[in-house]
């Protein structure tokens, strides 16, 4: 099938061609035409397998035929006919990146709003005229509650990456953003995962939707080669610096579970000669820009990165992810190893696990029903006098199953390490605030 068979137009068919493609992937070849069909859409894919053009390119072969001409007098006040949402600045970047290409053609305006920069610059460029609108929640409610957005003639929601939305605790601020859209609208739902929760989440938003799911739920994808090496948790750095040396990586994506790992790894490459940069919830956007620019031009070797600072990242052929701690919540590990092996590509997932993780291992595994195979390398046999201790979660979140069994109250911070996951919901119902203080204590809220 060749993208010339779907029924996109000639503008958007000239953008796709000067991007390389002619075929799409399979969930462009099942999600676009229901799109374009009306169709309200719930879709689950891999991370990797083109979802972001599986709703931009239909989403604007949409706003294209149901242009209305009217007749007026000079420059027709441009007016937001399509949202899409996202849970982080990063990914609403690269929706923005790819709404910006495949819309070159056309006579639409798009611009981006998250937190982290300058709201004035956003507010400027939302008075200039504004068709297709790419945002955070947060920022989203912002500028809503200062009259900048205007949310009435949506006609478009695309909602992206839907089950970290829902991880992240912005389910309330979704609820209110879609009270401001008409009803009468065309709701599209993309997630990494199927899950109860996300099925619930389109039964309350969609209205029959067309389900599109291109791989079982929580799989890994079988291009990304994926090994265990088992080690003390002392000697991680040191295993991992032999790794990128001994192997000559020359890109490496590099995964901690707190910010201050993130930094103290960095600093520790560093110092081995290894162009390193870190990104987390501490870093300006400025720096997380400049850090994953770098990256992607290989300016340096190693990016190091917590969980959600890295959703978003989009890297054609990065040939290997390190899992150097391994993340509490199972999906998430899907989620990070789906960084390699994309667009058809082969890529290798490797994690060093210390005793502590055991568990965390084992959920994993449970999750995605495979074993991954366990190599230990020669010189770092574990220790057999180290036991086991509960595992500082720092600001990763616990609430969704997956895990350490029985673990300590230690385990759990009082305190988040990501600057994310430390603004605290406001509820104005106080049964609803003491319920959601609890269940939403470790989640983030973008802004």
């Amino acid at each position: 099938m060749l993208f010339s068979t779907l029924g996109l137009c000639e503008p958007i068919l000239k953008a796709i061609s000067e991007t390389g493609y002619s075929k799409p992937t399979p969930i462009q070849q099942k999600a676009i035409p229901f799109i374009l069909k009306g169709d309200d859409v719930l879709a689950a894919a891999q991370t990797g397998t083109g979802k972001t053009a599986a709703f931009t390119l239909p989403l604007l072969e949409n706003l294209q035929k149901n242009h209305k001409h009217t007749a007026h007098r000079g420059k027709p006040k441009r007016h937001i006919r399509a949202l899409i949402l996202t849970p982080t600045r990063e990914l609403a970047a690269q929706v923005g990146e790819n709404v910006e290409m495949y819309s070159k053609y056309l006579p639409y305006n798009s611009t981006i709003i998250f937190g982290g920069v300058n709201i004035n610059r956003q507010i400027n460029a939302i008075k200039q005229g504004v068709d297709i609108l790419i945002a955070t929640p947060g920022r989203l409610l912002d500028l809503v509650s200062q009259k900048v957005v205007d949310l009435s003639k949506v006609e478009i929601l695309v909602l992206d990456e839907a089950d970290r939305m829902l991880d992240m605790g912005f389910i309330h601020d979704i609820k209110k953003v879609v009270k401001l859209i008409p009803k009468n609208r065309q709701t599209l739902l993309f997630s990494a995962t199927f899950s109860k929760e996300i099925k619930a989440l389109a039964a309350g938003f969609q209205n029959s939707p067309s389900l599109v799911e291109v791989a079982a739920q929580n799989t890994t994808s079988e291009r990304v080669a994926q090994v265990v090496h088992p080690v003390d948790k002392a000697r991680k750095r040191e295993l991992l610096y032999k790794l990128i040396d001994d192997g000559q990586w020359q890109q490496v994506l590099v995964f901690t579970r707190t910010k201050h790992g993130a930094n103290r790894l960095c600093e520790y490459l560093e110092k081995q000669g290894i162009r390193s940069a870190a990104i987390h919830g501490n870093k300006s956007q400025g720096a997380r820009t400049k850090a994953l620019a770098s990256f992607k031009e290989k300016k340096i070797r190693v990016l190091v990165a917590t969980d959600i600072a890295a959703r978003g990242i989009d890297i054609d052929m990065l040939p290997h992810v390190v899992n150097f701690e391994l993340p509490n919540v199972p999906e998430d590990y899907v989620h990070r190893i789906g960084r390699t092996g994309r667009a058809g590509r082969a890529g290798e997932a490797v994690s060093l696990v210390c005793i502590d993780e055991n568990d965390f291992l084992r959920s994993i595994e449970r999750l995605t029903s495979q074993k991954i195979k366990k190599v230990v390398i020669d010189g770092f046999d574990l220790n057999p006098n180290i036991k086991a201790e509960p595992v500082k979660m720092g600001g990763n979140r616990g609430r969704r199953g997956g895990g350490q069994k029985n673990q300590s109250k230690s385990s759990s911070p009082k305190k988040s390490s990501d600057k994310e996951w430390n603004e605290e919901k406001k509820k104005p119902n106080s049964r609803n605030r003491n319920r959601n203080r609890s269940r939403n204590k470790n989640t983030s809220r973008e802004r």
